[in-house]
């Protein structure tokens, strides 16, 4: 993995310096970008072989800067890093390209294998084996619903018949993994 270049899209600069000297250390030139435009002006100035993108930045999708990743760099291997890990965003995710997907927390080891792994997705293993709990599947339904009405709280509120600022509330709360 030697000289390989890397972009680390991560708003949490405690997490972002963390990583990145870990994947110094593993031999990968860092560039970090902790926003969206920083993250596009780094994609246009340089080649990458390799980008992490947080999922969430400050409450904004990094899901766009994908297909913009790969027009610029076709054989990029792109990883889509969240604490909020949800099907609907993970299917998202691939189909927009990104090679794999990651629930947090994740450490250095963890986002290589990742990165070097086949397509696949890597919510939680044992949710794979496990039946999801009540409140997994309300996590799941509330976030299939938030995206059919592309990002609306007060419609998917209206659809679900939630108060809106239930819905705020549910939405703040990391999902549960089972």
């Amino acid at each position: 993995m030697d000289g390989l270049k890397m972009l680390l899209v991560e708003d949490d600069e405690v997490f972002a310096h963390v990583i990145c000297r870990a994947m110094r250390q593993r031999g990968f030139e860092v560039l970090h970008a902790a926003s969206l435009p920083a993250a596009t002006e780094l994609v246009q100035q340089q080649r990458f072989d390799h980008a992490v993108l947080d999922l969430n930045l400050g409450g904004h999708s990094s899901l766009p800067l994908i297909p913009v990743l790969k027009a610029q760099h076709p054989d990029i291997r792109i990883l889509v890093l969240t604490g909020y890990a949800s099907i609907a965003t993970a299917v998202d995710a691939i189909k927009l390209g990104a090679d794999n997907y990651l629930s947090k927390p994740a450490d250095a080891d963890e986002i290589l294998a990742a990165l070097d792994d086949t397509p696949e997705l890597h919510l939680d293993d044992a949710s794979v084996q496990e039946p999801m709990s009540v409140r997994r599947l309300e996590w799941e339904h509330i976030q299939k619903v938030l995206k059919e009405h592309d990002g609306n709280i007060s419609e998917t509120a209206r659809q679900l018949k939630m108060h809106r600022r239930t819905l705020q509330r549910k939405l703040q709360k990391r999902p549960v993994h089972r």
